[in-house]
């Protein structure tokens, strides 16, 4: 019985010191590899597949330009909105110009013709332009600075520094910001009607592509487009309806506008 136990003990020790050299002669990369739940997007890259987002095909007609100057889309040869953030307005015209072909993945709007766009390609330049988020992080504006509130930068001031043209057309399209929400319009030569949000759902039938409009206001011009912050606007320069606009956002932080040309 004796040596019935202590064979069992001898064999015993052998099998766990065979398990222990497999043990360590196994790669460290099969001990070690780490979850697949621990892995993390790249700086600078984008979290999902933009492959997988809808593709909208077209011919850049006009840009579109915000207050301040920034690019912050533009509009296809058939009318179609892309609507892209401020924040790559440098990228998007390097990449871009009037009258080149481009893909745009992002997500259309069901009831407008816009699409916010998370991807844009100049197919003639083969640049992609892709929006990570704004400098900053989220809710912060083109140059790091908050897009709204205290400390966002200004736009540029009215009054003759930055031109108060009169301007008047034909509505080519109505304009909207990336959660559908009018903001202004295009007139038929490329000039660019901003208007408060509320003040633009107001007068939403003067805005509608195919209407005349004449409007004034601080205007500013670049080599890629007009734009006029609108204060008045109408059927005619006898029936012009004042806009409110809001007050302007400040602070000690506050950036100037971005080197433009004032309208002639």
């Amino acid at each position: 019985m004796q040596t019935k136990l202590k064979a069992l003990l001898l064999a015993t020790a052998a099998l766990g010191a065979f398990a222990g050299r497999v043990l360590a002669q196994a790669p460290p990369a099969a001990r070690t590899a780490p979850s697949p739940m621990a892995a993390s997007a790249t700086p600078g890259q984008p979290a999902f597949d933009l492959s997988q987002l809808p593709t909208t095909r077209g011919t850049v007609r006009y840009f579109t330009l915000t207050p301040r100057g920034d690019v912050d889309g533009f509009i296809l040869a058939d009318g179609t909105q892309v609507h892209v953030p401020p924040h790559l307005s440098t990228q998007l015209a390097a990449a871009v110009r009037l009258g080149d072909p481009v893909t745009v993945r992002g997500l259309r709007a069901a009831a407008i013709p816009m699409v916010a766009a998370l991807s844009v390609t100049g197919d003639a330049s083969g640049q992609t332009v892709v929006d990570t988020g704004p400098p900053g992080g989220p809710g912060r504006g083109p140059h790091g600075k908050s897009d709204h509130g205290p400390g966002a930068p200004r736009p540029p001031p009215a009054g003759p520094a930055a031109g108060s043209p009169e301007v008047s057309g034909k509505v080519l399209a109505m304009l909207h910001g990336p959660r559908g929400e009018a903001n202004g319009a295009v007139l038929e030569d490329g000039t660019v009607l901003r208007l408060p949000p509320p003040e633009a759902a107001r007068l939403n039938a003067m805005l509608t592509p195919g209407q005349t409009v004449v409007a004034r206001g601080p205007g500013i011009a670049n080599n890629l487009g007009r734009m006029v912050d609108v204060r008045a606007i109408g059927a005619s320069r006898g029936q012009m309806t004042p806009i409110q606009a809001p007050p302007p956002p400040g602070g000690p932080d506050a950036l100037p506008a971005p080197s433009t040309t004032p309208f002639p």
